[in-house]
């Protein structure tokens, strides 16, 4: 069991202020809350409905809604704090769902957690927070912050638990306001915690899928939120060679492995989607290398005019991948190029690639070629 030598004490918020937390329902936001009381905090839970609580009351495992809603409010009333859900349905299928949907149609591989932390989390939920006179937003993300002359972002203790590649569209003003109490922590000693302040999801299993995704079916959510727009196409090999057909650019992914016969008996991968032609593209593994990238709608933590030559930085263009060496150049215009010292492989448009000079964020930005 974990033990409290001293209180998890926020920077820059003594205890006695008002906070809100953002819970969940998971046990990392629930930890989260009741740290907080522990600490002194005067605290107010909130949660957000983002879909369909009737298709989801049933759903354990899937952060806001059905039951994960109903868990967040019985740690509220364990640790006598307010609890209040709000009701983003609307907002949520706008700014994140149709956003999935148009993506993959036009052949990308989008991170829709991304996009709700921008669009939902970290800009309607934390106005929510200060209209409540919050000193501070708490979240259970696995990300450390510290106070320095500019307020920094860095990644998590526990490597394995680091969630700074979900929060490069964090803006300095919402960093200003957001407390990440769990970033140095690992999952092992937030469960430890969770049994130790006896909350009653302290072994609740952490959600594997995108929340509106069940069961990673992502066709089915296609086909629902857009009737008719999964269209069949040719699987046609680098060299201009049809090897068969498909039921929709959905169903790839850049870097997917597929045998595909037609003649070839070489291991062949998706190495382009192309939306307008209905084509996908696969060929060998080499060709899946690429040494540059051009990324869009960049978000700089730091000086972005320090980067107009480009420098040496660490990147990750996956969640699951540790950083690699790149040059890092700002292009303007919320542009930047990436160069690989080695060459990556298997990089798909929509995805997100986020800069760090060792463990501290310097921005990052979406794949767009």
């Amino acid at each position: 069991m974990a033990t409290v030598t001293q209180p998890i004490i926020l920077e820059g918020i003594q205890p006695g202020a008002l906070v809100a937390v953002a819970m969940s329902g998971g046990v990392d936001s629930s930890v989260a809350a009741a740290l907080m009381v522990e600490a002194g905090y005067r605290v107010v839970g909130i949660t957000l409905q983002l879909y369909d609580h009737g298709e989801m009351v049933n759903k354990k495992g899937s952060c806001c809604a059905g039951q994960d809603i109903y868990d967040a409010r019985q740690v509220a009333d364990q640790w006598k704090f307010p609890h209040y859900v709000l009701d983003y349905e609307s907002l949520f299928q706008q700014q994140v769902i149709d956003d999935f949907v148009e993506s993959y149609l036009q052949g990308e591989t989008p991170i829709p957690c991304i996009r709700c932390n921008q669009q939902v989390k970290f800009k309607d939920l934390l106005t929510s927070a200060k209209d409540l006179g919050a000193e501070a937003l708490v979240t259970g993300h696995y990300v450390q912050r510290f106070d320095a002359p500019q307020v920094e972002l860095h990644r998590a203790v526990d490597s394995h638990r680091d969630q700074s590649y979900f929060l490069f569209t964090t803006t300095q003003e919402q960093l200003n306001y957001l407390r990440f109490p769990l970033g140095g922590m690992s999952k092992r000693e937030t469960r430890a915690h969770a049994q130790r302040l006896g909350l009653t999801i302290a072994e609740k299993p952490d959600s594997q899928d995108i929340c509106f995704v069940p069961n990673g079916g992502y066709a089915r959510v296609i086909e629902k939120f857009r009737p008719g727009a999964l269209e069949p196409g040719e699987i046609v090999h680098i060299d201009g060679r049809v090897l068969g057909t498909h039921q929709g650019i959905i169903h790839y992914t850049v870097g997917q492995r597929r045998g595909l016969g037609g003649g070839s008996t070489e291991p062949l991968f998706v190495v382009r989607l192309d939306p307008e032609t209905h084509r996908v593209i696969v060929g060998p593994y080499e060709a899946l290398a690429q040494s540059t990238l051009i990324l869009k709608e960049v978000n700089w933590l730091v000086d972005e005019q320090g980067f107009t030559d480009g420098q040496i930085v660490d990147v990750k263009v996956r969640s699951t991948h540790e950083p690699v060496a790149a040059k890092l150049r700002n292009l303007g215009n919320k542009q930047a190029e990436i160069t690989f010292i080695t060459p990556e492989y298997g990089i798909a448009r929509g995805q997100a690639c986020v800069f760090y000079d060792k463990t501290r964020i310097l921005g990052g930005g979406w794949i767009e070629g």
